[in-house]
């Protein structure tokens, strides 16, 4: 199911890696529909972080929902399961495959978090900022008052500059021989 107010976005899953590209396009065309493409990057980097976690180790099912909303100042993005278990930031080994996706989501947003969900869930969220980042984007650059000029001022011009012109180089070939 998916739903669309003007600022909120939700989207409930499964989350197999088929899904989460799937969102994180839906995350990308909402952000564009917002006129917030700056934060697109971002979100659908933690977005994929997150629904990953799901994958990888929610129990008893990998079913979630997925939470987009926009204030005047900040988007948050929120994936809600229903493993109560609360996500854990390990410091991953140097040549881990795996055990960075937090990390990545604390790095690249403003804030994050977890929060229990009721009795059998979570949350777990993270906030881009907006109000610097992002702008709406127009249709036309914005207009800008002209001064009038009289069409004398132009014809005392010098029309006398003669601008040097570049000499042609030789031609080389690229090809040693």
């Amino acid at each position: 199911m998916i739903s669309h107010p003007s600022r909120h976005c939700t989207v409930e899953l499964q989350a197999l890696p088929s899904r989460i590209g799937q969102v994180r396009r839906i995350v990308s065309a909402q952000l564009r529909y917002w006129h917030m493409d700056p934060l697109i990057d971002r979100a659908a980097l933690g977005v994929t972080e997150l629904l990953t976690n799901v994958h990888l180790h929610a129990r008893p099912d990998k079913t979630c929902t997925v939470e987009i909303e926009l204030l005047l100042d900040r988007l948050t993005v929120s994936v809600r399961d229903h493993d109560p278990r609360l996500p854990v930031v390990d410091d991953a080994e140097p040549l881990a495959t795996c055990g960075r996706g937090l990390s990545m989501v604390a790095a690249m947003s403003e804030s994050w978090g977890a929060r229990p969900d009721g009795e059998s869930g979570k949350v777990v969220w993270f906030t881009l900022p907006t109000a610097v980042t992002a702008s709406p984007v127009s249709a036309r650059p914005p207009r800008r008052l002209v001064e009038e000029v009289p069409a004398a001022a132009f014809a005392d011009v010098q029309h006398g500059v003669e601008l040097a012109r570049p000499h042609p180089t030789p031609a080389r070939s690229a090809v040693a021989g």
